[in-house]
């Protein structure tokens, strides 16, 4: 079954809306990647930060940097909300999301205050922290009452949400889906990952050999996903997706890239298509040692060294279990009315290949996805555990 991408709301540190990421995606802009006090101690790494102001959300008991994130990207696509609510009913839509902090930023602070003076402050709810609370807030909004749930599987989690969105249109539990992710900056992921390691104190450097580790981001990515292709024109859809869990490690991927192997043949046997017929591959590209030497290893034994592919995490930094959806976005935006040149995204590096690795097609801006229809681009994503999601957008006439 095809499953249909009709509307996209997003929101990251290249700025908000259409057509703004997508004129700063393609220029490969990472002026947004800043370096940000406060957050590790003694140090002042580079984050994808969203700057501009956000909504307040609607249900204050429901109130969160996360949740508000998802509400800028949700008002973005309301109109083609409230036409799918007037069309199937607010019990055949789901919502289905990705995310790996929730609210723990508010209820870090909450915890904090408690421990220093007794008591928590005003506004501070529990609920905010809980990992359905996403969901929670998008179906209480809307006044929806399909399956609403959140997956957290840690920087694969709203990659996942797409694929079991699409699932259940197949098994007719639904009609439309509101899926994607939202991962908000917090210092707990920030610390978390700074004590494996794994945080850059520069912008971070996919598949150099001058590589250092990760930069952390926040965004949100929300799609309708339906049945119908939209009326006239170019429809996108999410032709198809694959996953695996190859259980390698609890933080280190599988050097060998089974596993990612695996979640991108499926992707490719779930869409009946070749590896020659994927026409861009964003990467999942995070700039640690182990995840590029394997991805580098699993993509070229599939693909060999043609496929133009770039990792776009240098521009948005790290967006954790928000990546998924995120970066599926910006192949829609490759696919879409917003990039008539067929353009595709960057990959900002120091260009000093690691001969450790091998070779890659990583886009200099030279590449073209070209006009003619239809084109098919892929989206990897990979997490701690060994878990691992790829998935493949297409266009149609």
């Amino acid at each position: 079954m095809t499953a249909y991408l009709n509307a996209l709301g997003l929101v990251c540190a290249l700025g908000q809306g259409q057509a703004q990421v997508a004129a700063r995606l393609f220029a490969g802009d990472c002026s947004a990647m800043q370096p940000a006090p406060g957050w590790i101690p003694e140090r002042q790494p580079p984050v994808g930060a969203v700057s501009d102001a956000l909504p307040a959300v609607p249900l204050p008991e429901q109130h969160s940097r996360n949740n508000q994130l998802l509400y800028a990207a949700a008002l973005q696509i309301e109109p083609a909300i409230r036409q799918a609510i007037a069309e199937h009913g607010g019990q055949r839509i789901a919502v289905i999301l990705g995310t790996s902090t929730s609210g723990i930023a508010e209820a870090s602070e909450g915890i904090a205050e408690y421990l220093q003076h007794g008591q928590f402050p005003d506004g501070y709810r529990y609920a905010q922290q809980e990992l359905s609370a996403p969901a929670n807030f998008l179906a209480d909004w809307l006044q929806l009452s399909g399956p609403a749930y959140v997956i957290s599987t840690a920087c694969t989690s709203s990659g996942r949400a797409l694929l079991s969105a699409k699932r259940l249109l197949a098994m007719g539990l639904c009609d439309a889906v509101l899926c994607g992710g939202v991962d908000s900056l917090c210092g707990l992921t920030l610390n978390g990952f700074g004590a494996l390691e794994a945080i850059s104190d520069q912008r971070c450097n996919p598949f150099s050999v001058n590589r250092d580790g990760i930069n952390i981001g926040e965004a949100a990515a929300l799609f309708l996903m339906t049945r119908k292709a939209n009326t006239g024109g170019a429809s996108i859809a999410l032709l198809g997706a694959g996953a695996s869990s190859d259980a390698h490690h609890i933080s280190a991927p599988d050097p060998t890239g089974a596993g990612a192997l695996q979640c991108m043949g499926k992707a490719l046997d779930n869409a009946g298509l070749a590896p020659a017929q994927i026409d861009y591959l964003n990467l999942h590209g995070t700039a640690t040692a182990h995840n590029d030497a394997m991805e580098s290893l699993a993509v070229h034994t599939l693909f060999g060294a043609t496929l133009p592919c770039s990792s776009s995490k240098p521009m948005t930094g790290h967006t954790l279990g928000a990546a998924g959806a995120l970066e599926a976005a910006f192949c829609w935006l490759s696919l879409s009315e917003h990039n008539p040149l067929g353009l595709l995204p960057p990959h900002v590096w120091d260009g000093q290949q690691d001969p450790a690795l091998p070779a890659l097609a990583l886009v200099d801006g030279s590449q073209r996805l070209g006009v003619q229809r239809p084109r098919r681009l892929m989206s990897n994503s990979f997490a701690f555990g060994g878990n691992n999601v790829s998935l493949i957008l297409g266009d149609t006439p």
